[in-house]
Order: C-alpha cells, then sequence, then structure tokens
C-alpha cells in the first residue's frame, strides 16, 4: 500500500487486527442524510473534513496544507510512508475547490514519495497521465486517486510491510485530524457535527493503535505508537454514551451507526 528496511519486514502473529480503512475518498455515508449515523471506526477520511467544510463555507487556505516542495524533506522510508498519507488527505481538501494546476503538484509529489517506498511506477504515473488529458472532471481524480492508493495498500501488504502500510494510515488520519480542528472547529461557536465527528475518532485511534502493535519489530512504528497512546489519553477523559438499541455495529465493514449520541 521492495526494500523499505529490514524493520517493515512482517512478524507473524497468531491474531492480528485488521488493518483500518483508508480511502482518500472514502464515499460519504448515506446515513448523513438521515436520522442515523454511521461512524467509520476505521479512519477520519478527507471526504467527512470536506463535506463539513463545504457545509460550514470554509474558505480555502493553501497555507493549512503541506506544500509539495516539502518532499525533499522526506528522504526517509518511515517519512514518505507518514507523509504519504498526509499529501493524499490534502488533495482531498484541494480537490473540493476545484481541480487545477495544484493539483498536478501534489499528484506528483505522492509519486515522488511512492517511488521512495520502492512502489511500481505505473502508480502514479498512469494516474498522472490520464489527469493530463483532463482535469476539468472532478469524478475523475477521485477514480484515480482511489486506484492508486488501493494498489499502494495492496502492494505493501503482498511484501509484508504493513507497518509501513500503518505509518501512511497514521499520517493520512493526523493530517485529517489537523484540517479538521484547524479549519473547522469554533472554540467560541463550536458546531455539534465538528465536535461529534473528532469525538468519534476516539475509537478509530483505538483501532489505529490496535493494527499498529502487531508491528513493533518496527522501531518506527514503536516511536510513533507512543505518541499516539499519548493522544490518546486525551481521549480518554471523555465518553460517548449510546442509547441502548440505538447501536449497530457491522465489523465486516468496520461502522458503527448511530441514532443519538450524548458526551460527557
Amino acid at each position: 500500500m521492495i526494500c523499505i528496511t529490514a524493520s517493515c519486514n512482517r512478524t507473524e502473529k497468531v491474531t492480528k487486527a485488521p488493518a483500518p480503512v483508508f480511502s482518500t475518498y472514502l464515499p460519504d455515508s448515506p446515513a448523513d442524510t438521515t436520522r442515523a449515523r454511521e461512524i467509520y471506526y476505521g479512519l477520519l477520511t478527507p471526504v467527512e473534513v470536506c463535506n463539513i467544510f463545504e457545509r460550514l463555507g470554509v474558505p480555502f487556505n493553501d497555507t493549512i496544507i503541506l506544500p509539495p516542495e516539502n518532499r525533499d524533506l522526506y528522504m526517509s522510508s518511515y517519512k514518505a510512508a507518514m507523509n504519504l498519507g498526509v499529501y493524499g488527505v490534502d488533495m482531498g481538501y484541494i480537490k473540493l475547490f476545484g481541480i487545477n494546476r495544484q493539483t498536478m503538484n501534489y499528484f506528483s509529489t505522492i509519486k515522488t514519495l511512492s517511488n521512495r517506498l520502492n512502489m511500481p511506477d505505473t502508480f502514479i504515473s498512469d494516474a498522472i497521465r490520464s489527469l493530463n488529458s483532463d482535469m476539468s472532471n472532478a469524478d475523475s481524480v477521485t477514480m484515480l486517486m482511489n486506484d492508486a492508493y488501493a494498489k499502494i495498500d495492496e502492494h505493501l501488504r503482498q511484501e509484508g510491510s504493513e507497518g509501513t502500510l500503518g505509518l501512511m494510515l497514521m499520517g493520512g488520519w493526523i493530517e485529517a485530524m489537523y484540517l479538521a480542528t484547524q479549519l473547522a472547529y469554533d472554540p467560541a461557536n463550536p458546531d455539534p457535527q465538528v465536535v461529534g465527528k473528532i469525538a468519534e475518532q476516539k475509537y478509530s485511534l483505538l483501532s489505529l493503535l490496535s493494527f499498529m502493535k502487531n508491528y513493533y519489530s518496527d522501531p518506527m512504528v514503536v516511536f510513533y505508537t507512543k505518541k499516539l497512546k499519548y493522544l490518546n489519553r486525551w481521549f480518554d477523559t471523555f465518553e460517548i454514551y449510546y442509547q441502548p438499541g440505538d447501536v449497530t455495529v457491522d465489523t465486516l465493514r468496520q461502522v458503527i451507526t448511530t441514532k443519538g449520541t450524548e458526551m460527557t
């Protein structure tokens, strides 16, 4: 999702948590327009963040996202993996405001980082060629990015580099949380949907931690997991309560469907 480092080799466990869901443009839940809501206890996705931005009328702010030229700072495999997730989320944010040359710059940056992880060149280069021929179709960008990240995900799994995949997932989740808290959350006038979406990430974080703990043979996974555990202490300071009968859990899709919540 090769030759990364020896520390990325798979360590066999008796049981392993399924990888959290990550899609740069995961389709938003149709339940958002109904009384029921779905919580993907995989990861907060950029499309969820962007839907909130669109509803709140958040203006475009390119100073909040990671500049493409920063790619030259991420030469190591673990930094390339984390920022591959970050740039994927930033592309989701950019796409909300239209397709332009900046979109291509982010595509090229994603290609550079994927090359540092020894990904087959065609994963991203084919998408870039397709986008160059038609930058007016936002749906095409969605499809191309989904396909590229799906290939990266599958490749890392096949190579036994789930630790690297975990770092990519972590980078994307943190960036999505960063955009949500910096652009959509207003402490003076908090929006209930924004607060709820951020709060629900306590379950996503537990899912991510459960996945990454299987790959402690990678020292960078251990290093960043410790940081995530520190963040988890904040999430532990509150509880989300659901009314009896209002919650259903689909373990196959990794979805919690709710009708009512109460946070304390």
